[in-house]
Protein backbone atom coordinates (compact mmCIF):
# COMPACT_ATOMS: atom_id res chain seq x y z
CA UNK A 1 0.00 0.00 0.00
CA UNK A 2 2.64 2.46 0.53
CA UNK A 3 4.42 1.51 -2.42
CA UNK A 4 1.25 2.96 -4.42
CA UNK A 5 1.05 6.02 -2.50
CA UNK A 6 4.50 6.39 -3.02
CA UNK A 7 3.85 5.58 -6.66
CA UNK A 8 0.97 7.80 -7.12
CA UNK A 9 2.65 10.79 -5.98
CA UNK A 10 5.70 10.15 -8.14
CA UNK A 11 3.66 10.04 -11.48
CA UNK A 12 1.17 12.74 -10.30
CA UNK A 13 4.05 15.64 -9.78
CA UNK A 14 5.28 15.37 -13.75
CA UNK A 15 5.61 18.19 -14.68
CA UNK A 16 2.17 20.20 -16.74
CA UNK A 17 1.76 20.11 -20.22
CA UNK A 18 -0.31 22.31 -22.69
CA UNK A 19 -3.49 19.43 -22.26
CA UNK A 20 -3.12 20.13 -18.56
CA UNK A 21 -3.44 23.69 -18.63
CA UNK A 22 -6.27 23.40 -21.13
CA UNK A 23 -8.07 21.17 -18.43
CA UNK A 24 -7.32 24.06 -15.64
CA UNK A 25 -9.23 26.66 -18.19
CA UNK A 26 -12.04 24.58 -19.52
CA UNK A 27 -12.81 23.47 -15.44
CA UNK A 28 -12.22 26.52 -14.11
CA UNK A 29 -14.64 28.38 -16.74
CA UNK A 30 -17.16 25.17 -15.97
CA UNK A 31 -17.15 26.09 -12.26
CA UNK A 32 -17.21 29.68 -12.59
CA UNK A 33 -20.48 28.89 -14.87
CA UNK A 34 -21.89 27.14 -12.01
CA UNK A 35 -20.62 28.76 -9.01
CA UNK A 36 -21.00 32.42 -9.79
CA UNK A 37 -25.18 32.13 -10.40
CA UNK A 38 -25.28 29.75 -7.36
CA UNK A 39 -23.16 31.96 -4.85
CA UNK A 40 -25.01 35.34 -6.03
CA UNK A 41 -28.20 33.94 -6.03
CA UNK A 42 -27.89 32.73 -2.46
CA UNK A 43 -25.84 36.33 -1.42
CA UNK A 44 -22.99 33.76 -0.13
CA UNK A 45 -20.56 35.54 -2.73
CA UNK A 46 -20.64 39.53 -3.20
CA UNK A 47 -18.05 41.17 -5.19
CA UNK A 48 -15.39 43.04 -2.57
CA UNK A 49 -11.85 43.56 -2.37
CA UNK A 50 -10.39 41.51 0.58
CA UNK A 51 -7.02 42.78 0.97
CA UNK A 52 -5.45 46.38 1.91
CA UNK A 53 -2.14 46.52 0.11
CA UNK A 54 -0.08 43.98 -2.50
CA UNK A 55 1.93 42.55 0.41
CA UNK A 56 -0.64 41.08 2.46
CA UNK A 57 -2.60 39.86 -1.34
CA UNK A 58 0.64 38.15 -2.50
CA UNK A 59 1.22 36.50 1.00
CA UNK A 60 -2.35 35.17 1.16
CA UNK A 61 -2.06 33.82 -2.46
CA UNK A 62 1.44 31.89 -1.33
CA UNK A 63 -0.15 30.99 2.10
CA UNK A 64 -3.34 29.46 -0.33
CA UNK A 65 -0.95 27.64 -2.38
CA UNK A 66 0.13 25.45 0.43
CA UNK A 67 -3.05 25.35 2.16
CA UNK A 68 -5.61 24.51 1.21
CA UNK A 69 -4.84 24.10 -2.28
CA UNK A 70 -1.50 21.79 -2.38
CA UNK A 71 -2.37 19.58 1.11
CA UNK A 72 -6.18 19.11 0.24
CA UNK A 73 -5.52 18.26 -3.62
CA UNK A 74 -2.88 15.97 -2.68
CA UNK A 75 -4.62 14.04 0.40
CA UNK A 76 -8.57 14.34 -1.61
CA UNK A 77 -7.34 13.12 -5.41
CA UNK A 78 -3.64 11.88 -5.35
CA UNK A 79 -3.50 9.78 -2.14
CA UNK A 80 -7.01 8.85 -2.43
CA UNK A 81 -8.23 7.97 -6.24
CA UNK A 82 -5.68 5.48 -8.06
CA UNK A 83 -3.77 7.49 -10.55
CA UNK A 84 -5.11 7.32 -14.28
CA UNK A 85 -2.15 5.01 -15.08
CA UNK A 86 -3.26 1.97 -12.68
CA UNK A 87 -5.48 -0.39 -14.07
CA UNK A 88 -8.92 -0.54 -12.63
CA UNK A 89 -12.45 -0.95 -13.73
CA UNK A 90 -14.68 2.11 -14.09
CA UNK A 91 -17.03 0.88 -11.03
CA UNK A 92 -13.75 1.04 -8.52
CA UNK A 93 -12.69 4.22 -9.85
CA UNK A 94 -16.14 5.69 -9.41
CA UNK A 95 -16.05 4.24 -5.84
CA UNK A 96 -12.90 5.95 -4.96
CA UNK A 97 -14.05 9.23 -6.62
CA UNK A 98 -17.24 9.30 -4.50
CA UNK A 99 -15.67 8.21 -1.40
CA UNK A 100 -12.97 11.27 -2.20
CA UNK A 101 -15.61 13.35 -3.00
CA UNK A 102 -17.94 12.55 -0.12
CA UNK A 103 -14.41 13.32 2.32
CA UNK A 104 -13.61 16.51 1.04
CA UNK A 105 -17.00 17.93 1.44
CA UNK A 106 -17.27 16.51 5.03
CA UNK A 107 -13.71 17.74 5.83
CA UNK A 108 -14.65 21.28 5.62
CA UNK A 109 -17.26 21.18 8.75
CA UNK A 110 -14.82 19.05 10.45
CA UNK A 111 -12.17 21.54 9.92
CA UNK A 112 -14.12 24.61 11.17
CA UNK A 113 -15.09 22.51 14.37
CA UNK A 114 -11.49 21.89 15.12
CA UNK A 115 -8.32 23.23 13.34
CA UNK A 116 -9.97 26.33 11.43
CA UNK A 117 -12.32 28.23 13.85
CA UNK A 118 -12.76 30.91 11.85
CA UNK A 119 -14.34 28.55 9.32
CA UNK A 120 -17.29 28.31 11.47
CA UNK A 121 -20.37 28.90 10.57
CA UNK A 122 -19.20 29.53 6.84
CA UNK A 123 -17.97 25.57 6.44
CA UNK A 124 -21.24 24.97 7.68
CA UNK A 125 -23.87 26.25 5.71
CA UNK A 126 -25.17 24.79 2.57
CA UNK A 127 -24.28 27.15 0.01
CA UNK A 128 -20.49 26.61 0.39
CA UNK A 129 -20.67 22.80 1.29
CA UNK A 130 -22.34 22.75 -2.32
CA UNK A 131 -19.35 25.00 -3.86
CA UNK A 132 -17.27 22.81 -2.34
CA UNK A 133 -18.78 20.02 -3.65
CA UNK A 134 -18.80 21.23 -6.95
CA UNK A 135 -15.17 22.45 -6.69
CA UNK A 136 -14.22 18.72 -5.62
CA UNK A 137 -15.86 17.64 -8.68
CA UNK A 138 -13.98 19.35 -10.81
CA UNK A 139 -10.63 18.59 -9.29
CA UNK A 140 -11.94 14.70 -9.01
CA UNK A 141 -12.44 14.91 -12.96
CA UNK A 142 -9.70 17.26 -13.60
CA UNK A 143 -7.10 14.77 -12.19
CA UNK A 144 -8.12 11.88 -13.78
CA UNK A 145 -8.32 13.68 -16.98
CA UNK A 146 -4.75 14.34 -16.69
CA UNK A 147 -2.92 12.48 -13.32
CA UNK A 148 -0.94 15.32 -13.26
CA UNK A 149 -1.27 17.19 -9.13
CA UNK A 150 -0.96 20.40 -9.97
CA UNK A 151 -3.79 20.55 -12.23
CA UNK A 152 -6.51 20.07 -9.32
CA UNK A 153 -3.80 22.09 -7.07
CA UNK A 154 -4.14 25.51 -9.23
CA UNK A 155 -7.46 24.86 -10.08
CA UNK A 156 -8.61 24.73 -6.17
CA UNK A 157 -5.77 27.51 -5.68
CA UNK A 158 -7.27 29.90 -8.29
CA UNK A 159 -11.68 29.53 -6.81
CA UNK A 160 -10.08 30.34 -3.05
CA UNK A 161 -7.97 33.27 -4.08
CA UNK A 162 -10.61 34.57 -5.95
CA UNK A 163 -13.67 33.68 -3.42
CA UNK A 164 -11.14 35.07 -0.50
CA UNK A 165 -9.95 38.45 -2.06
CA UNK A 166 -12.69 39.47 -4.52
CA UNK A 167 -15.57 38.00 -3.66
CA UNK A 168 -16.20 38.36 0.16
CA UNK A 169 -14.45 35.38 1.40
CA UNK A 170 -12.13 37.26 3.73
CA UNK A 171 -15.19 38.87 5.32
CA UNK A 172 -16.61 35.59 6.20
CA UNK A 173 -14.55 34.04 7.43
CA UNK A 174 -12.71 36.83 9.19
CA UNK A 175 -14.82 39.41 9.79
CA UNK A 176 -14.81 42.88 7.69
CA UNK A 177 -11.90 44.10 9.81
Amino acid sequence: MISTLIERLIFASRPMNTQDWLVVGVTLLLYGAIALPLGFNSRFLRVSRGFRNLKELFQGLLAIFFMPSLIEELIFRVLLLPHPTEKISIIVSCFWAALSLFLFIIYHPINALTFHPQGNPTFMTPIFLTLAGILGLGCTVAYKITGCLWVPVIIHWAVVMIWQYWLGGKEKLYGSN
